[in-house]
């Protein structure tokens, strides 16, 4: 009897569910969101961004190394297939985790994406098999930078925000500058298992970071009575409906245009430097500090200029512009100062994605900005999975194995340094005869072209020619509004 009088209760009171998930809520709000340090800022996403990459910079050359020695034959192939997986998962996960993040605010979700995205790094020499493993599954909960982007969005104005962004990018430009150098250098000077143990230590100091002194972005007003819907989580559906809105559906067509490219050639840069034009691991640290600082200027300095006097639109299409030379001359390039040149514009080619996200902030409310950097950063995920693949398998049709030769000749100089002797000298040779060294990066090129060719359909975001001061918001929603009308006086004109 008292079975059945509490299963009557429990019917007739749905009361009773609202009071239990509030109670959950606020553990929930107890347990995970502490108080943080002062005010949120874009400085505390810059950290959070900063550690992360930095703890993966560190690996550069043992993540190389890891992944030659567990799949010695087609290593790049394989190397496709790890970040394809991880690059599907982040694309059907990523609006899942950027609706959430407008329900349950930020903090909360810095501290999954980061937890999980770094994991893999101590099963590296443990368990490499595990480590791929978790490499692959990580794509589940690896949107970073999306969940960034919306604490971002979260504490700027659409004046500033273009600005914001860019120091997000140049954030992680900067991370790249020192780590692969320090992890080099640490690397010949103690052991690989070091570099793996000062990565993850470097992790744990950003989630404490994260628990500690990151304050909770997404105020509380916009938080009330929100309900995440299938259709905002699914991602096949966000890009059904992505095709309604012209804007949205060019500038995700333009991310993947020309992000598609970027993806494949930083999956193998490094190597590619090493076997194509004999670059010692020194000179590849150099290389990669060369353009990160060069990043760190463009995405400040030139990004803020370019976004004042010219607009969003202007500043996606010099990106693209810098890119599509900066491919070419990858591709083609047979000589040092060829690659360095290329470097620099690579460094310059970085202005669009911080242009586009700044862009499509503007048509984002303020309680659905994670969704719709969420969008944007699947299309992301999707190109960082499909990338790789791309490159490697234009690489194995074109016959350029870019794994190590094996096998690896290993021979100790001293307790601490390790060589590796290698038959690389014949390879170099003979990738140097062919008349086109890098395939995929002229294909990556002819990509960043139509992408150009996109982004001139892009609705003007610049200031009238009378000099009048409107906002970036103004002018982008006066743009689309004429567009709505121009659609409806077609219609009008067929009925």
């Amino acid at each position: 009897m008292t079975d059945t009088v509490t299963d009557f209760d429990s019917s007739t009171h749905p009361v009773n569910d609202e009071i239990k998930r509030t109670k959950f809520d606020y553990r929930r709000h107890k347990i995970i969101k502490s108080s943080g340090f002062g005010k949120p800022s874009v400085y505390h996403g810059l950290v959070v961004i900063f550690l992360e990459f930095f703890a993966w910079g560190l690996l550069t050359n043992p993540v190389i190394s890891t992944l030659n020695r567990t799949f010695p034959t087609h290593t790049f192939l394989m190397n496709g297939v790890i970040h394809g997986m991880k690059g599907l998962l982040t694309f059907l996960s990523s609006p899942l985790l950027g609706a959430y993040s407008d329900v349950w605010g930020r903090k909360s979700f810095l501290l999954i994406t980061v937890f999980f995205t770094c994991c893999p790094i101590p099963l590296m020499k443990i368990s490499p098999m595990w480590y791929f493993a978790l490499i692959s599954i990580s794509g589940l909960f690896s949107v970073t930078f999306s969940v960034v982007y919306a604490y971002v969005a979260d504490v700027t104005d659409e004046n500033s925000r273009g600005a914001a962004y860019g120091l997000v990018t140049a954030t992680f430009a900067a991370s790249l500058i020192t780590s692969p150098a320090i992890g080099a250098h640490l690397a010949r000077l103690y052991s690989d298992n070091f570099i793996i143990a000062l990565g993850t230590a470097v992790a744990i100091l950003d989630l404490l970071f994260i628990y500690f002194m990151v304050p909770e972005s997404l105020p509380e007003r916009l938080r009330i009575d929100q309900k995440v819907s299938w259709d905002k989580i699914d991602p096949f559906c966000a890009l059904r409906n992505i095709t309604h809105d012209r804007f949205i559906y060019l500038i995700c067509l333009i991310v993947l245009l020309s992000y598609l490219p970027e993806a494949g050639q930083y999956s193998c840069f490094f190597v590619y430097l090493r076997l194509v034009l004999g670059f010692s691991e020194d000179e590849v640290a150099y290389f990669i500090a060369f353009i990160g600082i060069l990043s760190c200027i463009a995405q400040t300095i030139l990004l803020a200029c370019l976004q004042k006097y010219f607009g969003a639109k202007e500043t996606i299409m010099v990106g693209l512009f810098f890119q599509i030379v900066q491919l070419a001359a990858f591709g083609i390039a047979t000589s040092n100062w060829v690659m360095w040149f290329a470097g620099g514009l690579a460094a310059l080619s970085s202005l669009t994605y911080p242009s586009i996200s700044a862009f499509v902030s503007v048509y984002a409310r303020e309680d659905q900005q994670g969704l719709v950097q969420g969008m944007v950063n699947g299309v992301r995920g999707l190109c960082n999975g499909l990338g790789p693949a791309l490159f490697g398998f234009t690489f194995y049709l074109f016959n350029v194995d870019l794994g190590y030769p094996s096998p690896l000749a290993l021979t100790k100089t001293n307790s601490n340094l390790t060589t590796i002797i290698t038959n690389s000298k014949p390879i170099y040779s003979t990738m140097l005869s062919r008349d086109v060294p890098g395939p995929p990066f002229l294909f990556g090129a002819l990509l960043a072209t139509i992408a150009l060719m996109f982004s001139l359909l892009l609705p003007i975001s610049v200031s009238n020619l009378n000099g009048n001061g409107n906002d970036m918001r103004t002018i982008e929603q006066n743009a689309r509004l004429l567009n709505s009308k121009d659609d409806a006086n077609d219609n009008n004109q067929f009925d």
